[in-house]
């Protein structure tokens, strides 16, 4: 985030408000600029569960991080390869024990619970801000929250540009832990798919952890014998499956991160986090004295993920295609699950009935336990 530079006499203000003078003219100045004095510095402590450049999770983490880094008043402690075991806690104690960290960002998904809300417990005056958990009002400490985007949304326009791309009508999608913000994101990128053309199959393998390269390549080659030729995935670091996928000649769409630059001719477009969106309304929360905000959602038109840009392999109609859905998700006028007749799984049970919407918001999509009719594979 870049702001323009202050003008001298803007500078001079601020010289004279912190030493006192100028008393009361705080009242005359923009909104923003009365925010930042109220402002206090802050030390933030972010983890991760892998490295920091693993061009996926962890890196779309720490670029924001690098983001808050810039911010006047906030120090910045990071810690990566830390495990979701009791490691975790130790790390988040000694960020505040010894950091004075005031606001933490547990990243990975099995931080929450039980050792986020642990070490909550314990400090009930430090803000705790998790990636991706359910936080529940009456159930969980107050100073605790969770943050995430809904991806899907970008998920779902990988699947239009892949159902146009696809000759074979296969596509493959290599992913961690049938948890449901995944399942949200294979059942979304498959309908995006079928949107173009409903013969279109998404073969699903779970690897069962989220950083498991030898298995991702396995998958990977193993679904390219099977004639799958658009990948994509949900795993930490995308990076053997785009590489692999590329090297068998395929094409792939990303996720995460921009991995564009792995394979440039095989990358079609991809799913991005945002998260310094997320991020600087928690910070400027914690710093301004205002509530923790215990449940932050948002998706593409709040700025919270974004799409890659199309790669060079990706034709006009399929530009247009998922063009013309973007708009419609940034306008509010396009809904995933629902809105144009039931939704099956893939069993065959009516897992949306026809005209029930489920809005991006409501939380039964956060509690998903099924794949969609045209998925292949098991929960």
């Amino acid at each position: 985030m870049t702001h323009p530079r202050p003008a001298p006499q803007d500078l001079m203000r601020r010289r004279l408000l912190a030493t006192g003078g100028l008393a009361g003219v705080s009242l005359a100045l923009p909104g923003a600029l009365r925010s930042a004095f109220a402002q206090a510095p802050i030390t933030v402590g972010i983890i991760y569960v892998g490295p920091r450049d693993d061009f996926g999770y962890n890196q779309a983490h720490a670029e924001a991080a690098a983001q808050l880094k810039k911010m006047p008043g906030v120090k910045l402690v990071e810690e990566e390869n830390v495990p979701e075991t009791q490691a975790v806690q130790k790390s988040m104690q000694g960020m505040i024990s010894q950091d004075g960290a005031k606001l933490l960002f547990p990243t990975s998904f099995g931080y929450f619970d039980p050792h986020m809300l642990e070490v909550a417990k314990k400090n009930t005056g430090v803000r705790f801000s998790h990636c991706g958990g359910m936080w529940t009002q009456g159930k969980h400490p107050a100073n605790t929250g969770s943050f995430f985007g809904y991806i899907d949304e970008a998920q779902y326009l990988n699947g239009v540009v892949a159902g146009h791309m696809s000759k074979s009508k296969k596509l493959g999608f290599v992913a961690a832990k049938p948890i449901p913000q995944v399942l949200r994101n294979i059942n979304a990128f498959t309908m995006g798919a079928r949107s173009v053309d409903p013969k279109i199959t998404t073969t699903v393998i779970f690897t069962g952890d989220w950083s498991m390269p030898v298995k991702e390549a396995e998958a990977t080659n193993g679904l390219a014998d099977q004639g799958v030729d658009v990948f994509t995935m949900h795993v930490d670091g995308p990076k053997v499956v785009v590489e692999t996928a590329a090297k068998r000649g395929k094409m792939v769409c990303g996720y995460h991160a921009s991995q564009a630059k792995l394979a440039p001719q095989a990358y079609l477009t991809g799913a991005e986090w945002n998260w310094l969106t997320a991020y600087t309304r928690i910070l400027e929360a914690a710093r301004t004295g205002k509530p923790h905000p215990n449940f932050v959602r948002g998706g593409l038109k709040d700025g919270f993920v974004k799409t890659s840009a199309y790669g060079p392999a990706v034709s006009e109609a399929a530009r247009k295609g998922a063009d013309a859905v973007k708009a419609r998700m940034v306008a509010g006028s396009f809904d995933i699950f629902g809105g144009s007749g039931e939704i099956k799984d893939n069993t065959g049970k009516v897992v949306v009935p026809k005209g029930k919407v489920f809005k991006q918001t409501d939380l039964e999509l956060e509690g998903m336990n099924y794949l969609v009719e045209g998925v292949i594979g098991k929960v």
